[in-house]
């Protein structure tokens, strides 16, 4: 079952929850129906990953588990939190200031691990709680209200 709230407005946050599973294209379909084309394929990438992550390593694909995606447009910036109700893990970094994406990277005989990478390379901001159990993410767009000032 899929629960979703008011889409959002202004710096309200819209809410999608739903059971731990891997069919997660309705999901993806919702969270993107926002945001703009040119971005859409790199951004379902990142999400599908930060959702794959939630619901198998954060839940164990436990359907008595939830995923919570709380999103919102605030200023030019996407902004998407993730909660899993798993036991979290520490993550390597708390911030990603100057973070090289490459150094996320397993050894290349590993099945896991890629995910982090590749949530750096998409996304502008990438958080997690404490308790590793919340990652935020964050796109910045460009400025939707300036004029091309063209002659």
């Amino acid at each position: 079952m899929i629960t979703i709230s008011l889409r959002p407005t202004g710096r309200n946050w819209g809410t999608i929850t739903f059971a731990s599973t891997l069919y997660l294209c309705p999901i993806l379909d919702l969270l993107l129906a926002e945001i703009p084309g040119k971005l859409q394929a790199e951004l379902r990438l990142g999400l599908q990953e930060a959702l794959v992550n939630a619901a198998k390593h954060g839940n164990n694909l436990d359907p008595g588990k939830r995923v919570i995606v709380r999103f919102s447009l605030i200023d030019n910036q996407y902004w998407w939190v993730i909660s899993d109700q798993g036991s979290g893990f520490t993550p390597c970094c708390t911030s990603n200031v100057d973070i090289d994406p490459t150094e996320y990277l397993p050894p290349d005989e590993s099945e896991n691990g890629r995910g982090m990478s590749i949530l750096h390379q998409i996304f502008d901001q990438v958080q997690w709680n404490s308790k590793g159990t919340e990652l935020r993410l964050c796109k910045q767009i460009e400025n939707r209200n300036r004029l091309a000032l063209r002659r």
